[in-house]
Parts: C-alpha cells; structure tokens; sequence
C-alpha cells in the first residue's frame, strides 16, 4: 500500500475535510450475497438518496472512462469508492477490475468500499496490494440471536443459510474481516443501523466489539423504513435516541456523524452531492458498453411498436439496427424456452449474442444480472421503439424513457428469481 496517500482525504472519515474533499461511488457491483430486512436495491430511483440505489450498473471496463468525465466537471475528487449496490465481495470480479484499471491510471487516489463482510476475508491481500486504504463493514449485531432478527438469509457459495445459522456466519466473517484489514493497516469504519426495537439496545455491545478489534470509526445510521421490505412499518428512530447513542458509543469509539446515506453513484462533496448531474454520463456508459462487437438492440414488443412486454413472457425480440441517423428493424428472433434459473438466461444471451441492449416493459433482477454478465444491458422503459432505438443509436440520453413506476424488491430464497 502507498504511504503516500493521504488518507485525512477521506471526508467519510474525517469530518474536517467533507466540505473540500469529494468522493465518486462506482456502481459496478449489483449482486449481494445476503438480505437484510431493511434493504430493497431499487436500482433505478433517481429522487431517493440512500445505500442501495443506483441509476445503472456501470461496466468495470468502463470506470476510467466515467472517473475521466466526472474529474472533469469535479477535480475535488479524492476518493474512488465502491459500495455496491449489492456487496462488492459478492462482485469481487467487477470489483477487483474496477480498481486494477483506476489504480493504473490514478495510483495516488484513495480506494475504498463498503462491505457487509461475508466474502471480505479472502480478499483482503489483492485489496491491500491495489492501495486500497479505508474499508466500511456494516456489522448491526454481535449475537446471533439478534442478527437473525435482521437478516432473512446468507448465502456462502450456492449454500443458503437462515436464522441464527445465517448471522453467525455472517457474524463470524465479520469479525475476522476486521481483524484481518486492521492487520494490514487499514482504515475501518463500522457502519450499524439503528432499528429501535430490534439492536437499539445492543448498539453500544457493537461499538465495545468493534474498538477490540481495533475498527476506528463507528457510523450509526437510523433506519430508514424502505417499502416492499419486513421492516417498511417500523419507525424511523428519534434523532434523541440517535444522539444518546452516540454519546454512549463515543465513549467506546470515535463517531461518525456527519453521513448522508450515499447512493451507490452518489458523486461530489457530502455537503454538495452532484449525483443528478452525471446520471446521463453514467447510463450512457452504462448502455454504450459494447456498441462495436455489439451493434444491435432487441426489443419485447407485442404489436412492434412499443416496448411493452416483460423480459420473461415475452415469446421473441425484434432485432434493431442502425440505420443512417435513424433505426430500422432487421430481424425477429424467438426467445429461449420459458423455464426457471439462470440457464434460461445464459441461454437467452446466447441467442442475443450481437446485442448490447434490450428494452422490457420490466425484468426481474436474476435475468438483468444474468444477461449483465454477458454484457448485456436490461432496460425497463416505455415508449416508441424506433425513438428509443434512434436515440441510442446516435449517443443520446435514453433515460427518459425509463420506467418509473414502483416495483416491490426480491426477499426470497435466496437463489435469484426472474
């Protein structure tokens, strides 16, 4: 790691410098390896402000081209952070990538991320190696018990754990998270949320645990109740309860409390988020990933007009071209056969191999991962086909036509659903 870097430069980490030092969130990892009572990642919600939220995934190979757009219009930049919006480590590809090409071209800026710490331990050393100074583990429990409460389930590998079996391992990697980065110099925050009723009470065991283990910093974050979630009807706790508790925890270990709940694309300074301001740059990276080995558009229409069907009832796509400075359709293709799981999609990318977009009237998350992985990008959007199509084509903001109506997150077995 470079002892060059410095890291007062943090203004997550160190207040003084929030309101000169800016951060920049590369959302290139979307999946997540467990579930927490709490969250729904709403990848596209464009007025919501919070962990989890995006307004797309961004390529790995296409970070430096983002991080050049955005010191452009914000040179205050000096931290490169991940923080999903799933967990990094369950992404731990993308998001290792994501730092190896940043690194090569900005070695002096500080890396981070924000983990919940299930699949951090057997990574540490590659992170260390790439100058990665500050890591965030989210840790809202040190007994099982409790953390059953918040967790609906774990998954390790194809392996689905629940209960109390579920927090203790995730409990267990946690603490050996901590353990090993502080071993290797650096800087840990904890972040826990304060759900009243369910750990408020136990929030200051946390902060003891964690000071331990040697962690720096403490961030309690107040819940903040997310529709089509378990704990959507719980109350948000009382700025009181939150103060009392840092005092509380204060004296165990140093608080944060100056948080925003960063999205997942969250840019600028904490004090004067931009985020809004760099979401075309970031779709139209995020949609133009593969324009060239990829040239063509497949869309799920009923009558081939509009975009109006859903990724998984749809029997085929339209394939468009461009043409000129329009669009045309050159072909249909049938869809792969309806059935359930990852092949089906692996399948349909396949079929949609020359493609590097596809408009759905909606999608599920386990096909947009799927076909993402292939390097294809899923659009829930409305609107004339030949519109979309052109405006993509020609390089315009296609965000538009986005879908904004509310969809309910998945809280289910764990395995991904279409």
């Amino acid at each position: 790691m470079s002892e060059a870097k410095d890291r007062s430069k943090h203004p997550c980490f160190n207040k003084e410098t929030s309101g000169s030092c800016g951060r920049v969130h590369l959302p290139v990892a979307p999946g997540c390896n467990i579930q927490c009572n709490y969250c729904n990642r709403k990848y596209d919600c464009v007025n919501e402000s919070r962990p989890g939220v995006t307004s797309a995934i961004l390529p790995p190979d296409k970070a430096v081209e983002y991080l050049d757009e955005v010191l452009k219009k914000e040179p205050r930049i000096t931290v490169v952070g991940i923080a999903g919006p799933g967990d990094p480590m369950a992404e731990a590809e993308k998001t290792i990538a994501t730092i190896e090409r940043i690194n090569a071209k900005y070695p002096d800026m500080l890396y981070c991320l924000s983990s919940n710490g299930l699949a951090l331990p057997e990574h540490v050393d590659r992170l260390v190696e790439l100058g990665v100074t500050h890591v965030t583990v989210t840790m809202n429990a040190v007994d099982p018990e409790i953390g059953a409460k918040i967790y609906s389930w774990v998954r390790v590998g194809k392996v689905v754990y629940r209960g109390v079996d579920g927090a203790r391992i995730l409990l267990e990697r946690q603490l050996e998270s901590i353990r090993l980065l502080k071993a290797r110099g650096v800087t840990v925050k904890v972040n826990s949320i304060v759900i009243p009723g369910v750990n408020d009470h136990h929030l200051a065991e946390v902060a003891r645990v964690a000071a331990e283990l040697g962690a720096d910093i403490q961030n309690l974050i107040p819940l903040h109740p997310t529709a089509d979630t378990p704990f959507a009807d719980r109350g948000e706790p009382s700025k009181e309860l939150i103060h009392e508790l840092r005092a509380t925890n204060g004296e165990t270990i140093l608080q944060m409390t100056h948080c925003r709940r960063c999205r997942a694309d969250a840019v600028g300074l904490l004090c004067s988020d931009r985020s809004s301001e760099f979401i075309p740059t970031l779709n139209r990276l995020a949609c133009g990933s593969d324009k060239t080995a990829r040239p063509y558009v497949a869309v799920a229409s009923r009558e081939g007009l509009l975009v109006n069907m859903h990724l998984g009832e749809t029997p085929g796509f339209q394939i468009w071209a461009p043409q000129g400075k329009g669009a045309r359709m050159i072909e249909e293709r049938a869809a792969s056969e309806i059935g359930c799981g990852p092949d089906r999609w692996h399948r349909l990318a396949e079929i949609l191999h020359d493609c590097s977009l596809v408009l759905v009237e909606a999608a599920g998350k386990q096909p947009k991962q799927v076909l993402g992985e292939h390097g294809i990008t899923v659009m829930e959007c409305s609107g004339m086909i030949h519109d979309i199509a052109t405006d993509y084509f020609q390089g315009a903001d296609i965000t538009r036509y986005k879908t904004r109506t509310h969809k309910a997150g998945c809280a289910g077995m764990g395995a991904g659903c279409g």
